[in-house]
């Protein structure tokens, strides 16, 4: 008896690489930048290549100079590269993180961002997996319209947009279902597990479904 497509599958199916994951944060006093490494570590961990990336700085040195937490972290993240369209490219999925201005993304991400048109006009923004996550100094303070302000981008980009939803119980601990988010407290409230079992679920969910599109494509 000869053997079904389905019992064989595996001789027939496609062999795909991993998934190649770039985050592309801003992050003026550190707290983006701990969810960032937070969703790096885990989606390495979830079988990933992860690019940790940096969006241009764009304010004066004066005003970094002029607030301590701001040089600080300055300083500290000086080594992290900076990103570059080619990284987009490069990325079978991106994840985007920022503090929340004005109920937006920072000017630096969207700068970062407004570089990407020669891949779009390329079409080769399109059928990637994005997501995005947030920070703020208060409560109520914007989170989730800056994700999804985010996200208005990424439809520009035809790109396919994994939210962590409420698909597991941290999400009901955090309750932000369009990403991971965090209230700073104006720099008072360090990061805890509550945002980074958010952040390692929403690293998971990404690099889980970026997976399956990647050998859905290439069946």
């Amino acid at each position: 008896m000869g053997f079904s497509r389905r019992n064989n599958e595996s001789e027939t199916s496609p062999v795909t690489s991993p998934v190649k994951l770039a985050v592309i944060y801003y992050s003026s006093t550190g707290f983006s930048a701990e969810i960032a490494k937070e969703i790096s570590s885990a989606a390495e961990k979830a079988g990933a290549e992860v690019r940790l990336l940096k969006a241009a700085e764009l304010a004066p040195e004066a005003a970094i100079a002029s607030n301590d937490a701001w040089a600080a972290h300055a300083a500290a993240s000086a080594g992290i590269p900076v990103a570059s369209p080619s990284d987009v490219e490069w990325a079978d999925a991106v994840i985007f993180g920022s503090p929340t201005r004005f109920g937006n993304i920072s000017s630096q991400l969207k700068q970062f961002i407004d570089t990407l048109g020669g891949l779009w006009a390329q079409g080769k923004l399109a059928n990637k997996v994005y997501s995005g996550f947030a920070t703020s100094a208060t409560a109520h303070g914007g989170q989730e319209s800056t994700i999804l302000a985010l996200y208005n981008s990424i439809h520009h980009f035809g790109g396919i947009i994994v939210s962590p939803g409420y698909t597991d119980p941290v999400k009901f601990v955090d309750g932000n279902p369009y990403g991971t988010s965090h209230v700073d407290a104006q720099g008072n409230n360090p990061v805890g597990e509550e945002t980074r079992n958010s952040a390692r679920h929403q690293a998971e969910r990404v690099v889980q479904i970026a997976a399956a599109l990647k050998a859905g494509l290439a069946a």
